[in-house]
C-alpha cells in the first residue's frame, strides 16, 4: 500500500507541478485511494494551518510565496521597456513581490491593467522575486470605482460617483487603508457579492475631500484611469533635451510667422503665414505657410517620453486643469512656438489659388522665429479696425494677407460642403477658489475659422503627400452614417416638416440642406441635436476610409504633435518619407499601426467621456445654489425611464423621471424616440421646448433632476382627474380594459396557430 508522501515531497511535487494542484491531483500522484485520502486531507490541512500552504479554492500552492501558475495583472513597461506585473491574488503578509514579464513575440500585445495567466519561476539575485512567462491573456483588471467612503462597524461601504451606479460596495475593516468617513477613495474589487450581496473591494487610494476645489478633474483622472504623473525616466529625458540646432534644416527665420491662440493657451504648436503669390500663373492666389513644432526631434521612437506619450494617446482638457501628452519642458518650451525665440518646426508651403483650391505644397523641416504671439480677439480687433500696439506693425505684412487668403479659402469650403452644424459650445469659467463664477458661450470668430481653415489644407497635405511617398500612415476617418441612423433623421425631418431626399449616394450637402430648412426655426436646434447624434464617432487607422463630415478624401492629423500622438506619427513619416533624420517611423511603428491607431481612438474616447463628467460636474456643482428655480430648455434624449432636457442657460443635461411627467403611465416609443401617454396620447420627443424646476443638483454625481412644468408652453396639469391618482400614487388596473387587452392577445394568438 502506497505511504503518505512526506510534507517536503507534496511541497516538491507541488512545485514541480504548477497545473495539477488539488487534493485530487496530489493523491493521484501518489497514488492515494479508498481511507488514505481521508488521512492526505489531514495532512494537507495541518500544512495549511502551519503556513506551508495556502489554499485557494480547491487547489494548493507553497504558502512561502505565489504558486507556480497565477494570475497576473500588467503594470506600465518602465524607462527601459521591461514589463512589469502584480500578482492581485497575493495574500502574504510581506510586500507585494515584484514580477518580469519575459514576452515572446508571439505573445498578444499587452496593455497596463490586462490580466495575463502567467507561469511563475524565483529568479534569485536579480533584484526582483520571480520572472513570468505568458500562458495566455485572460482579460482586463478587476473591476475598479471611484466613490465615497461611509464608514461602519464592519468597515465600510463605497457609494459610487458614477451617476449610472446604484450600487455599494462593501469594504472589509483591514482593507480600508485607514480612509475617513465621507473621503473620496478608489476601490478595487477584490471578491463576489458577501452576506449582505455587495461586491467585496479594498481601498487602494485615498484621494481626499471630495468637496476641496478642483477636486472634480481629479475625480474623472482616477475614476477613467487617465494617467496624470510622468514616469521619472520620461521627465529625466524631457529635462535633459536642449533646443535645436540649425544645421540641416532649412533656414525660415526671415519669415514673419506668427501664431494665433486663445488668451489662456497653454502651449502653441502652431504658427502660420501667408504671402500673396507673385507667380503671373498664380493670379490673386497665396503661398500659405503652416508650421508646427518638431516635436519627433525630442519624443524618439523607443525612448521614454515616447512610450509614456503613447500611454497617453493625447492630452485631456478639464476647465481647471489639462494632463498633458508630454512634460511641460516640452510642452510648455521647448516645443512651443513662443515669439523672438527660433523653434524647429515641420513646415509645409502651399500654394493655393484665388479660388481657395490648393495647388501644390512643399514640405520641410527648419527653424523658424515667431514675430509675434498673438490671441484671437486681439487678431479679430485688428482686422475690424481696432489694431493694438502689437498688431498694428503687422496689418499690412501678416495680417490683412491672412484674412484675404481665409476669404478664399471660404470660397472652396462652400463648393466643397463639409457639415456645417450650428450647436454653440459653452464654456465654464473657474474663479482663484476653484469654484464655477459663470458659464459663457464660446465666441466664434472668422480669427478662429481662418486658422481652421489653414489647419485642415494642411492636414490634407500631409495626408496626401505621405501616399505620395507610399509611406504608411494614420488616417483621421470618419465614415459615413449608417442607413437606419440617416432613416431615424429621415423620420424627424419630415415630422418637423422638413425634407431630407431619399433614394440617393448621401453627401453632406444633403444635410446642410435640411439645416438650411430648418435654420431661424422652432426646429433649428433640434434638426442639429439630431443631426450629429446620426453621425459615427471618428477614428484613428491605417487605412483610407475619407472624412465625410468634412467632404475629404484623405485627411491625417499633422497640426498638433504636442497633444496628440497621431500627430507624431504622421511627423515621423514624413521624415522617413524625406530623409530628414534617423528619427523618422521605425520598422515597429509601421508594423504595430493598426494596434496603435485602436489604442490611441480608445484613449481619444476616453478624454472626452472624463471632460464631459468633469462638466457635468461643475455645472451641477453651479447650479446647486439653484435648487427650486425655473429654467426653460429642449428636450434632448428619450429613454422609457424619463427624458433627458437641455438647459438653455448652462447647457446642462438634467433627467425628468417618468414619474415626475403628467400623471398617468407613459409609453416608451423606441423607434420614434418618444413617451406617448396611455390615457391622453401626450407625446413627447426630442427637440420640444419646456419649462422645469431644479429639484435636485448632486456635484459629486453631476447629476440633475428635473421637474415638468410646462411642455411647448402648455402647463402640465396640477390637479388629479376625478377618479385618478395622487402624486406618487399607483393607479389601480382597469379589469374592463386588461380584459379587453387580453381577448385581442388570444385572437393573435389563435390567428398565429391556424397558420
Amino acid at each position: 500500500m502506497p505511504q503518505i508522501p512526506s510534507r517536503q515531497e507534496i511541497l516538491d511535487w507541488l512545485a514541480d507541478h504548477p497545473g495539477a494542484s488539488s487534493k485530487r491531483d496530489i493523491a493521484k500522484a501518489f497514488g492515494i485511494k479508498g481511507p488514505q485520502k481521508i488521512e492526505l486531507k489531514r495532512v494537507l490541512k495541518e500544512m495549511e494551518g502551519e503556513g506551508l500552504l495556502a489554499k485557494r479554492r480547491r487547489s494548493y500552492h507553497d504558502a512561502a510565496g505565489l504558486p507556480p501558475v497565477t494570475v497576473l495583472e500588467v503594470m506600465r513597461a518602465d524607462s527601459q521597456g521591461d514589463l512589469w506585473a502584480r500578482a492581485p491574488e497575493y495574500e502574504g503578509e510581506g510586500p507585494e513581490p515584484v514580477i518580469l514579464l519575459l514576452t515572446k513575440s508571439s505573445d498578444p500585445a499587452l496593455a497596463a491593467g490586462d490580466r495575463v495567466l502567467g507561469r511563475l519561476a524565483p529568479a534569485v539575485g536579480q533584484g526582483y522575486d520571480y520572472e513570468a512567462r505568458i500562458i495566455r491573456k485572460i482579460g482586463q483588471a478587476s473591476h475598479r470605482v471611484v466613490g465615497i467612503f461611509r464608514k461602519n462597524a464592519e468597515g465600510g461601504r463605497i457609494v459610487p460617483i458614477d451617476k449610472g451606479a446604484d450600487k455599494e460596495w462593501s469594504i472589509g475593516a483591514g482593507d480600508a487603508l485607514e480612509a475617513k468617513d465621507g473621503e473620496l477613495v478608489e476601490a478595487e474589487q477584490i471578491g463576489p457579492k458577501g452576506r449582505m450581496g455587495l461586491p467585496r473591494a479594498k481601498v487602494i487610494e485615498r484621494l481626499g475631500d471630495p468637496s476641496a476645489p478642483r477636486a472634480v478633474s481629479l475625480i474623472a483622472i482616477h475614476q477613467h484611469g487617465i494617467p496624470d504623473d510622468f514616469p521619472d525616466a520620461a521627465v529625466a529625458e524631457a529635462d535633459a533635451a536642449k533646443p535645436a540646432i540649425a544645421k540641416g534644416r532649412e533656414d525660415l527665420t526671415g519669415l514673419p510667422f506668427v501664431t494665433i491662440d486663445p488668451a489662456d493657451a497653454r502651449d502653441r504648436d502652431d504658427a502660420c503665414l501667408v504671402i500673396r503669390d507673385e507667380d503671373p500663373k498664380n493670379e490673386g492666389g497665396f503661398l500659405l505657410w503652416v508650421a508646427i513644432a518638431d516635436v519627433a526631434h525630442y519624443v524618439t521612437p523607443g525612448s521614454a517620453l515616447d512610450r509614456e506619450a503613447k500611454n497617453r494617446g493625447n492630452s485631456t482638457y478639464f476647465p481647471d486643469r489639462v494632463v498633458p501628452m508630454l512634460p511641460d519642458r516640452l510642452s510648455g518650451d521647448l516645443c512651443s512656438l513662443h515669439e523672438h525665440v527660433p523653434r524647429a518646426v515641420l513646415a509645409v508651403q502651399m500654394k493655393v489659388n484665388s479660388f481657395g483650391q490648393k495647388v501644390s505644397h512643399r514640405f520641410t523641416r527648419g527653424i523658424i522665429n515667431s514675430v509675434a504671439s498673438l490671441e484671437y480677439k486681439q487678431v479679430q480687433a485688428a482686422q475690424d479696425g481696432a489694431p493694438d500696439e502689437k498688431c498694428a506693425p503687422l496689418m499690412d505684412e501678416v495680417i490683412a494677407p491672412i484674412y484675404e487668403c481665409f476669404a478664399a479659402l471660404l470660397h472652396a469650403r462652400r463648393l466643397r460642403q463639409p457639415l456645417e452644424l450650428d450647436l454653440p459650445e459653452r464654456q465654464i469659467i473657474i474663479d482663484e477658489a476653484g469654484k464655477v463664477s459663470s458659464v459663457q458661450f464660446k465666441e466664434r470668430l472668422d480669427a478662429h475659422r481662418l486658422i481652421e481653415e489653414f489647419m485642415v489644407l494642411a492636414n490634407v497635405a500631409a495626408a496626401e503627400e505621405l501616399e505620395r511617398l507610399r509611406r504608411p500612415l494614420l488616417y483621421r476617418v470618419h465614415e459615413e452614417p449608417s442607413p437606419e441612423k440617416i432613416e431615424a433623421l429621415r423620420e424627424v425631418a419630415q415630422a418637423s416638416g422638413f425634407t431630407l431626399a431619399k433614394g440617393q449616394v448621401l453627401k453632406t450637402q444633403h444635410l446642410n440642406n435640411l439645416l438650411a430648412q430648418a435654420e431661424g426655426s422652432e426646429f433649428d436646434e433640434l434638426l442639429n441635436i439630431t443631426t450629429l447624434r446620426s453621425m459615427t464617432q471618428a477614428y484613428y487607422a491605417p487605412q483610407n476610409f475619407g472624412h465625410f463630415g468634412l467632404a475629404l478624401r484623405s485627411y491625417a492629423h499633422f497640426t498638433s504633435p504636442i497633444r496628440r500622438y497621431s500627430d507624431l506619427i504622421v511627423h515621423r513619416a514624413l521624415i522617413a518619407g524625406h530623409g530628414w533624420g534617423d528619427d523618422g517611423l521605425s520598422a515597429t511603428d509601421a508594423e504595430e499601426l493598426q494596434e496603435t491607431a485602436q489604442h490611441i481612438s480608445e484613449t481619444e474616447r476616453r478624454s472626452m467621456i472624463a471632460e464631459r463628467d468633469t462638466t457635468d460636474r461643475y455645472l451641477a456643482a453651479y447650479l446647486s445654489e439653484r435648487v427650486g428655480a425655473e429654467f426653460t430648455g429642449r428636450i434632448s434624449g428619450v429613454q422609457k425611464f424619463g427624458a433627458f432636457v437641455k438647459l438653455d442657460e448652462t447647457g446642462a443635461d438634467g433627467l425628468l423621471p417618468i414619474r415626475e411627467i403628467g400623471r398617468e403611465f407613459f409609453h416608451y416609443d423606441r423607434d420614434n424616440q418618444e413617451l406617448v401617454g396611455a390615457d391622453t396620447g401626450l407625446r413627447i420627443t426630442v427637440g420640444q421646448r419646456v419649462l422645469v424646476r431644479l429639484a435636485e443638483a448632486v456635484p459629486v454625481t453631476g447629476g440633475l433632476m428635473l421637474e415638468l412644468l410646462e411642455l411647448e408652453d402648455s402647463p402640465m396639469p396640477s390637479g388629479r382627474r376625478k377618479g385618478g391618482k395622487k402624486p406618487g400614487q399607483r393607479m389601480p388596473r382597469k379589469p374592463g380594459r386588461d380584459k379587453a387587452k387580453g381577448a385581442a392577445i388570444a385572437r393573435k394568438v389563435k390567428r398565429t396557430r391556424r397558420k
